[in-house]
């Protein structure tokens, strides 16, 4: 089944980048390893060697992966557009009503979610609550924990 995964400009590019570095540098360095655990003999009791097997395993895995990943990509481009609601890949501002604090996130597909970052998918509870809603305007979303937040968005931007 084939289905295409929104991506922001940004996270398409870096899997870009590590799919080169993947195919360009790490690939050719395990081949290398590989050959030289191979010279040292008897390959039954060879650690160097077995360790180059599961690396080599390990990044066949991940450039597979990767190139999945960017054969499905939809990257959503953002420019022209006028930053007045919240789609996927709008960064935003928002106003907890209870704990009175602001806190960002810029709204992401599930690769790219990240917390720490400040990044939550779209698919998330509150990264569906926020898609489609404008500026000032104020949102209840019930977070995993089971409570009810309610935000008033501040701030959208596009970037």
């Amino acid at each position: 089944m084939s289905y295409s995964v929104p991506m922001t400009k940004e996270s398409y590019d870096s899997l870009q980048e590590e799919l080169k570095r993947l195919i360009r540098e790490e690939r050719p360095r395990v081949i290398q390893d590989i050959a030289e655990a191979r010279s040292h003999g008897d390959l039954s009791e060879n650690a160097e060697y077995d360790a180059a097997k599961n690396r080599q395993a390990f990044i066949e895995g991940r450039i597979q992966e990767l190139q999945g990943k960017l054969a499905r990509a939809h990257v959503v481009d953002l420019s022209g557009l006028k930053p007045d609601k919240v789609v996927f890949g709008a960064t935003v501002t928002l106003y907890d009503t209870t704990s009175e604090e602001e806190v960002t996130y810029k709204i992401v597909g599930e690769e790219e979610a990240d917390i720490k970052l400040g990044k939550i998918s779209c698919t998330s509870p509150v990264g569906k609550a926020l898609i489609g809603h404008k500026l000032d305007d104020s949102v209840k979303i019930k977070v995993p924990s089971g409570s009810v937040k309610e935000y008033e968005i501040i701030d959208i931007k596009y970037l």
